[in-house]
């Protein structure tokens, strides 16, 4: 079981690595070859220039200027600082409001952790409970003393856990409260200034019923001029041109690599720059990347051009699914809020996403795949989660000396030792624990994206939300069942005093 020394090594290891990968952070974002990187809103509004376009060779990848790295930590006041309409205005509302995140934390969690420090752990700390349980073989650690167990039952300390626990509810719902109430204002104004974009009065109509005497065009057309005869703009078919988007992909990655050999071109136009055709540039013929970019990118472009005139004449590529246009917003939103058809498989009708956030893929999957799919992933992420224990309890037993001891008797020794077992009981649970969780993202979006969403930020909304449920049921639930209340279990299992109970019946018994 960790101990405050644990625990303790694993804060001081945490705090330094987080420290080294701040700093590192901060030099590197200072040197010439990263200054795109961190700086590209200030290159397209023509607000910063080229530094590495002269000066010695040396200059050009590192930055010499020492009084910089003496100020390379201005950014933060001076974005804290920073008017939030000027904030909105130079990284976008999304970056104002994750600053507020930040904030939001600060008010709930200081004045929580003064509370708890100043009322809760001397409550706790000055009692004596688990030092009489231990002689009963309920096994328990120093940090233990600081939680409610170590409160008698009965006790009269109980009512400090109850007022705090009505207090710490009270203030995080206010603060909660106050800054919801704060974004949903920055949002709507952040709405009413932007410019009137298309997605806003436009509608995606899913699943739309096959009829063989009107095309799809015209069968939603008439729809629509019927349903909505003052309102109804315009619409737009949806194609199955999965073939025609790998080109375009494919066209805009040569662009970009075209775009960085012209940079490199005239930073040193002295050389042209070359490369191999081969896998990633290691074998091949050598020849002028530039040209060959422009050539692979003629060639591109006619093959697209070609697959696009196909896919329009082509009637089997039409989907079951259009973007309808309004002409007011109201119009979209009762659209879009309402059901269109007595059967409530066909004429399905949502927001329609921003040209860039559709996941096209997904569009054409009817009603009833779509049920489907949602039941499938629902059973196979609920396997997911509850299967997941088993790699959840095999890291847990990490966090015990005596569970490796029996597992591997041949390392007792070295882990026997005061820094090693600190190490394995404070630090490498979690490490163990993220290496298990790092492809959990990646699982999670290939699952959304089976279940059928139609835009990238529904599947992220998705993922992100099962992500946290995830956790919540394994990294916190799990740990405590697999941790400490296993742990109790099997000291009362193993207690040396019930076996002799235990021996002392039997042999009676026999008597």
């Amino acid at each position: 079981m960790a101990t405050l020394a644990d625990i303790g090594l694993a804060a001081a290891i945490n705090i330094l690595s987080a420290f080294i990968f701040f700093v590192a952070f901060a030099i590197l974002r200072l040197q010439p070859f990263n200054d795109r990187v961190y700086f590209p809103k200030w290159y397209l509004k023509g607000l910063r220039t080229e530094p590495t376009s002269s000066g010695a060779f040396v200059r050009k990848f590192v930055n010499l200027d020492y009084r910089s790295y003496l100020r390379f930590l201005n950014w933060m006041p001076d974005a804290l600082r920073m008017p939030e309409p000027e904030l909105v205005e130079h990284a976008g509302l999304d970056s104002a409001v994750y600053l507020r995140i930040y904030l939001t934390g600060l008010k709930i969690f200081v004045p929580i952790a003064f509370l708890a420090w100043t009322i809760l752990v001397p409550v706790n700390w000055t009692n004596s409970t688990l030092e009489l349980e231990r002689l009963s073989n309920v096994t328990s650690s120093d940090i233990d003393k600081l939680s409610i167990s170590n409160v008698p039952l009965g006790s009269e300390r109980f009512w400090g856990h109850v007022v705090m626990a009505y207090a710490f509810t009270f203030w995080t719902c206010y603060v909660l409260l106050k800054e919801y109430e704060k974004v949903a204002s920055m949002r709507l104004q952040f709405l009413a200034s932007e410019r009137r974009r298309p997605d806003q009065y436009t509608v995606l109509v899913r699943n739309v019923p096959p009829d063989p005497d009107e095309s799809v065009s015209e069968l939603v057309e008439h729809f629509f001029l019927v349903n909505h005869p003052d309102r109804y703009l315009t619409h737009q078919l949806v194609y199955n041109a999965n073939k025609l988007a790998k080109l375009v992909k494919e066209k805009e990655n040569l662009q970009n690599w075209l775009v960085y050999y012209k940079n490199k071109f005239s930073r040193n136009s002295s050389q042209r720059p070359s490369m191999k055709t081969g896998f990633l540039g290691l074998w091949g013929k050598r020849v002028d990347a530039i040209d060959y970019h422009e050539s692979e990118i003629e060639k591109l472009s006619k093959e697209i051009a070609a697959e696009r005139e196909r896919v329009s004449n082509d009637s089997k590529s039409i989907m079951p699914a259009a973007f309808v246009s309004f002409k007011t917003r109201w119009a979209a939103a009762v659209c879009a809020q309402t059901q269109q058809s007595r059967n409530p498989t066909v004429w399905l009708t949502e927001w329609a996403p921003e040209p860039r956030d559709v996941y096209w893929q997904n569009l054409a999957i009817p009603y009833v795949s779509l049920t489907v799919r949602k039941l499938i992933i629902g059973v196979a992420f609920f396997f997911l989660t509850f299967f997941f224990m088993i790699p959840i309890a095999f890291v847990q037993s990490l966090a015990s000396i005596e569970g490796i001891g029996k597992a591997a008797p041949f390392l007792k020794p070295l882990v026997e030792k005061e820094f090693i077992k600190s190490f394995v009981q404070g630090f490498l649970p979690g490490i163990v624990l993220k290496i298990f969780l790092i492809f959990l993202p990646t699982i999670l979006m290939i699952m959304s994206k089976f279940e059928g969403f139609g835009s990238v930020s529904s599947l992220e909304r998705r993922s992100a939300s099962r992500y946290y449920l995830f956790n919540f049921v394994n990294v916190f639930l799990g740990s405590i069942i697999t941790g400490s209340a296993f742990e109790q279990l099997d000291s009362f299992i193993h207690q040396s005093q019930l076996s002799s109970l235990l021996i002392l019946w039997l042999m009676d018994g026999l008597a």
